[in-house]
């Protein structure tokens, strides 16, 4: 689904590196801040892995903290681009569009893709808005992972990098792919994937749910939010409803075909040649932060000018958002220092 703050760019005939065409390719983003006359003042911002575009602007942009007028990103210097995943739900064409052969969505038939696909279609993106070199290139948790690879594989088309949780190289495997397909398994309208005439009703979106929930609490919400003087009662309340919220925008296909695009996807730091800010959370159970130093080392071995940063968050995976504060003059100053 299109969030009502977002806006649609459209491209015909996108060719994947698998060599498969989609005759169109739709792009869901959003933009902050004015872009200079010289198209060089954009920052690319890569959203999670099931998260979305609605980055900034309000207290639901999940950059807020970080974002807007005077913050660490300064929208008044920069002019913010953060597009809808490919194969995610926010706009972009994933599984839940219509495939041309058949009228219906694509569901578990979406062409396999890869990340550098994701970067591909990106790329196409803000090269239509006119973007020239970009002042940065960030993203957190997955986008962080594709902060890297736009290092790798566009390295003079940025001045900075800046991976927020996230990492190097990810190593799902099929069977991952697998696990993630199976819990929907046995809901009554799951259809091999193609459960699109089968909701409400069909199983599906209680999967979701449950499955949202789960991932909430893993990144750290529910010790914010009893840092909030919540009890767990009220917590889990609240991660409910906003598990509820995501289940009704969210494919469950998208789950595990983004998943896939992430096999074997690898970032080479030989190549990356902009400074880059790596920021970890302490307390990350999802990115180790020993992880941290080592990549940054691995960097510098290659003469890139990396610095590592690690936040004293006791909110885990969540923490660079939610305890901004604790880092957002690190990134300003990351920021102010890049020409």
């Amino acid at each position: 689904m299109l969030l009502p703050t977002s806006q649609t760019f459209i491209t015909q005939n996108f060719k994947l590196s698998s060599g498969a065409v989609l005759p169109e390719l739709t792009i869901g983003y959003e933009t902050w801040g004015t872009l200079s006359a010289d198209g060089d003042n954009a920052i690319l911002l890569c959203h999670g892995y099931t998260n979305h575009p609605h980055a900034g602007g309000d207290a639901n942009g999940w950059f807020h903290n970080l974002m807007g007028p005077g913050k660490a990103v300064d929208t008044d210097k920069y002019f913010v681009v953060c597009s809808n995943m490919l194969g995610s739900s926010y706009g972009t064409s994933g599984p839940g569009s219509t495939n041309p052969d058949t009228g219906k969505p694509y569901g578990p038939d979406f062409p396999a893709y890869t990340t550098l696909d994701m970067i591909e279609a990106q790329r196409t993106l803000i090269d239509s808005l006119g973007i020239n070199q970009l002042k940065a290139v960030m993203g957190y948790s997955y986008g962080g992972h594709l902060t890297f690879i736009w290092g790798a594989t566009h390295p003079d088309r940025m001045r900075c990098l800046a991976p927020i949780a996230g990492v190097l190289e990810r190593k799902q495997t099929p069977d991952d792919i697998a696990r993630i397909r199976a819990r929907f398994e046995d809901c009554p309208g799951w259809n091999d994937g193609h459960y699109y005439d089968n909701e409400p009703g069909g199983g599906v979106h209680e999967k979701m749910i449950e499955a949202r929930m789960e991932t909430l609490m893993k990144y750290g919400q529910g010790t914010y939010l009893a840092a909030q003087g919540h009890d767990l009662e009220a917590a889990t309340a609240i991660i409910c409803e906003r598990a509820t919220v995501w289940a009704g925008q969210f494919d469950a296909n998208s789950l595990s075909i983004l998943y896939q695009a992430g096999i074997g996807s690898k970032a080479d730091v030989a190549k990356i040649k902009a400074p880059l800010l790596n920021t970890l959370s302490r307390t990350d159970s999802v990115v180790d932060v020993a992880l941290g130093q080592p990549t940054v080392d691995a960097l510098i071995a290659h003469g890139c000018d990396a610095t590592f940063l690690e936040i004293d968050t006791e909110y885990g995976h969540a923490g660079p958002m939610l305890d901004a504060h604790l880092w957002a003059d690190d990134l300003r100053d990351f920021l102010d220092k890049t020409p």
